[in-house]
């Protein structure tokens, strides 16, 4: 039954649009670990709120001996220096904010390019942009015609699962996969690669490798971990180090085909309440040592130069300035002698500061500021504190020649500029095939069995097979987040040339051995298979944006094309896509055989390497793959790490099947153990034209709100219908046609406001994937309501009109759309993220709304 009602909560300003259309406003670890401090409860509050205790962590000397060489020309550049030049030494600024000319003009140290942040603000950009540019900023810094020292500067990326921004290159898995290995010692080869194709485009440090020791995978940056053992983590922080810095050492230590990493983050950043990305880290000091600290002594051990401060707090207190980890522990404790680097604006983040004015996270520990659209105000103010002693020059020339340090054992002071370096343009090295069979091996090896009933796989090579599922073919949902943008969203095949995707792989496979393929996204067929391959998972994500309150898988297609096959006899294989281990527990029910592939990257053919047998019928590649993160049997979100109390996978941490197991998985509980008032979901809102759990579809007519249950349903004054349409596969989208006016809006069941000023900060934009089936001459509006009288609303009757039978679209409207349109509008008290009124005659198949990056298709309406 339609569920009609009056709402009294029901907002006057969301009436007034669906009434009058107004458009209105308002390993083991390398050292040994000193006795453990007494353990404190987790939930301590902040009123019992710890120290630091320097002497309760182990002393560790420093494992790089400074040379007298560059002591002296330290000395030498800190005596030549301005005031000026040694605060532009210590801002980084985003490539997408600041030009050569004002590097120049600054001084500044150094340059980065965000996840969004490509030459020509092309995210797709060739190789050449990059190497041009590089040249250009080299060449601004080293310009002494006025007199100045030369010093050179340096370009920082996220090159976090291979050169992951650059169109054409080598696509690692993320760190999750390369857990699963358990095989340390290939990092060395990925961390070589990697920086052989970075210098190929001119660039010299990566802001990787990410070291947390991640305890609730909740958190959007799960994949970004090895896994959740800090031994593990330990084991492997090592040789990704060296594969991409050197041996210390040894004669190309930071040179030659070596450049310079980063560790992050510095510290505590997979151990926050709830798993919420920047959030507040309540673990102990003792557990904040043992867990979160263990990869650290680690990396710094083997060679760490730099290292990145952590958004997160430990008890309220941000890391960006609390002297007594980012000094204390880690200079003094640890040993670390390099520089730390600060993320994305996170000084900001400080007590006291501001984005543009933080001297207390200069005096409590951070060298650099990553300061990427900040930058030019920041150092007016730094230049000003540094004027008038508020940062006293101890500290400043500290900062400066911790940053000169790490400059001089790069070898930049000699070095030519970006494009006459030897590997640099060699274009043909980025996804060369060499680099390509390094990153199929450690795809091949981080996947993991969990189910193989019947010993179904390794499949025949004669057979036919069906391939299905949105991930089959679909190179950027199996590389995920970092991948040419930060979220990752948005990639065709077309973007990767030297990619393969999972059914390209297959198909390869199975033809070469006589079999056949047929791809079906939604799993119907023409020809019934002997052997369906389901290829689905999460869309991609990063940060805080992957965040999540609970960990249920919640896109059912899926499942609908599993039990479809089932019912028709046919054995069935999971290839299953994810940042993180989710519950999918009614998925495996229906799955003959499961494999966690987590986002093994551009090398989708790795895939097939292990699924399909050879053409003689032989076994090409056994599963090595074990479980560096526990498998929940429930979805509740709950803390689940090996060694916990109560400690009840679905899946424990190692487990992982091969050929020669005979394990026959009974069917699993399929109670999730969450109700849809637990979940909140703030990134996606409506998929396959269904709202998502716990948000609702709502008509609005004449003053009364209907509840869409039914495949079709009609608003209280017939004046609205939505009718469940078929896109790709059956009803995966929503009809909505305006008989009258009215509107229709997202809201969430249990009135819970959304919190998205944090994601308008990242330039975040909410997308609607549509095709405009018939236009009205009236008007249509999107808005976004924030509580009673608070409603934000843009004007797109001519862009709707415009895209009148064009077919499918997508829509990105940037959230500070909203707040510009109506300065009262309050992004942190979201009630309904979607609000779309029309007039008479309008016609809409719509099948998503969620957030979505900008990628400068944004826009605010006609």
């Amino acid at each position: 039954m339609a569920k009609v009602k009056k709402r009294k909560e029901l907002s006057t300003g969301l009436l007034m649009l669906a009434g009058g259309l107004a458009l209105t406003g308002c390993g083991q670890p390398a050292v040994q670990t000193a006795e453990a401090v007494p353990e404190q409860a987790a939930s301590q509050s902040s009123a019992e709120k710890p120290v630091i205790v320097p002497a309760n962590w182990p002393l560790q000397p420093q494992p790089i001996a400074r040379t007298e060489a560059i002591e002296n020309k330290i000395k030498t550049l800190l005596a030549q220096m301005s005031l000026e030049q040694k605060v532009g030494q210590i801002i980084q600024a985003d490539i997408a904010s600041v030009t050569p000319q004002q590097v120049r003009d600054y001084y500044l140290g150094s340059v980065l390019n965000g996840g969004n942040s490509a030459p020509g603000r092309d995210n797709r950009a060739g190789a050449a942009a990059w190497l041009q540019l590089a040249d250009a900023f080299w060449l601004a810094s080293t310009d002494t015609s006025d007199g100045r020292p030369y010093i050179p500067v340096m370009w920082g990326t996220d090159a976090v699962h291979g050169h992951s921004n650059v169109k054409g290159a080598t696509i690692f898995p993320h760190n999750i996969g390369l857990g699963a290995m358990r095989e340390p010692e290939l990092m060395r080869e990925i961390g070589r690669v990697t920086a052989a194709e970075m210098q190929v485009t001119g660039l010299d440090w990566t802001f990787a490798p990410t070291i947390a020791v991640v305890r609730d995978d909740r958190w959007g940056r799960t994949y970004e971990s090895y896994g959740e053992d800090p031994q593990l983590v330990a084991s492997y922080a090592p040789h990704i180090l060296q594969g991409i810095q050197g041996v210390p050492g040894s004669a190309d230590f930071l040179k030659g085909q070596h450049m310079l990493a980063t560790v992050k983050h510095f510290l505590g950043d997979g151990g926050t309440v709830d798993g919420k990305d920047q959030g507040d880290n309540q673990h102990t000091e003792a557990q904040l040592r043992d867990i979160h600290g263990t990869p650290y002594y680690s990396a710094i051990a083997a060679g760490a130069r730099v290292v990145m401060a952590s958004y997160n707090s430990w008890f309220g207190e941000k890391m960006h300035g609390y002297r007594p980890m980012l000094n204390d522990v880690l200079v003094e404790r640890m040993g670390f002698d390099g520089f730390v680097v600060g993320d994305w604006n996170g000084h900001g983040q400080v007590k006291g500061c501001t984005p543009t004015d933080c001297a207390n996270s200069l005096l409590g520990g951070l060298d650099m500021f990553m300061a990427p659209d900040s930058w030019e105000k920041l150092y007016q103010n730094t230049l000003a504190q540094a004027k008038d002693g508020r940062i006293p020059m101890q500290r400043l020339d500290e900062a400066v020649a911790r940053v000169l340090r790490i400059k001089a054992e790069m070898g930049l002071f000699e070095q030519v500029k970006p494009s006459e370096r030897p590997l640099a343009g060699r274009y043909e090295l980025l996804g060369s095939p060499e680099h390509r069979a390094v990153a199929r091996q450690a795809a091949r090896k981080s996947l993991v069995l969990l189910k193989n009933n019947q010993q179904l796989l390794p499949l025949k090579a004669s057979s036919k097979v069906l391939v299905a599922g949105d991930g089959a073919d679909h190179i950027g949902k199996q590389s995920g987040g970092w991948t040419l943008s930060w979220q990752g969203s948005g990639n065709k095949n077309s973007d990767f040339p030297n990619g393969e995707s999972i059914y390209a792989g297959i198909k390869k496979a199975v033809e070469a051995g006589g079999g056949s393929t047929e791809l079906s996204e939604n799993g119907r067929f023409t020809d019934k298979p002997d052997v369906a391959v389901v290829v689905f998972g999460e869309e991609p994500y990063a940060e805080f944006v992957g965040d999540r309150s609970h960990l249920a898988f919640d896109d059912s297609r899926a499942l609908q094309i599993l039990t479809e096959l089932k019912a028709k006899g046919i054995p069935t294989v999971s290839v299953f896509l994810s940042g993180r281990p989710l519950w999918v527990n009614p998925e495996l029910n229906q799955s003959d055989a499961f494999v966690a592939a987590f986002l093994p990257g551009s090398e989708g053919g790795a895939v097939a390497d292990l699924l399909i047998r050879s053409a003689e019928g032989e076994i090409r590649h056994d599963f090595q793959g074990k479980l560096s993160f526990s498998w929940p049997a429930k979805a509740t979100g709950e803390l689940l790490n090996l060694g916990d109390t109560n400690y009840q996978p679905q899946f424990a941490y190692g487990y992982g099947l091969t050929y020669s197991d005979k394990t026959e998985l009974a069917k699993l509980s399929e109670e999730s153990g969450i109700s849809a008032d637990q979940v909140l979901n703030f990134s996606r809102y409506l998929h396959a034209g269904k709202a998502v759990n716990p948000w609702q579809l709502q008509l609005l007519d004449k003053g009364q709100l209907t509840v869409v249950t039914e495949p079709l349903q009609k608003s209280a004054g017939d004046a609205l219908e939505a009718v469940a349409t078929d896109r790709l596969q059956q009803e995966d989208s929503v009809l909505l046609t305006f008989h009258q006016d009215a509107a229709v809006a997202l809201n969430h069941a249990q009135g819970v406001a959304l919190d998205l000023s944090r994601q308008a900060n990242g330039d975040m934009t909410l997308e609607l994937e549509y095709q405009v089936v018939a236009a009205t001459p009236g008007k249509v509006s999107v808005a976004m309501q924030c509580g009673e009288n608070c409603i934000s609303a843009l004007d797109f009757s001519s862009y709707f009109s415009r895209m009148n039978g064009k077919g499918w679209q997508s829509l990105k409207i940037p959230l500070r759309c909203f707040t510009a349109a109506n300065s009262a509008f309050d992004l942190s008290k979201i009630s309904q993220p979607l609000v779309l009124t029309a007039t008479a005659g309008f016609q809409l198949q719509l099948a998503k709304v969620r957030l979505a990056e900008n990628e400068g298709q944004g826009q605010c309406g006609n």
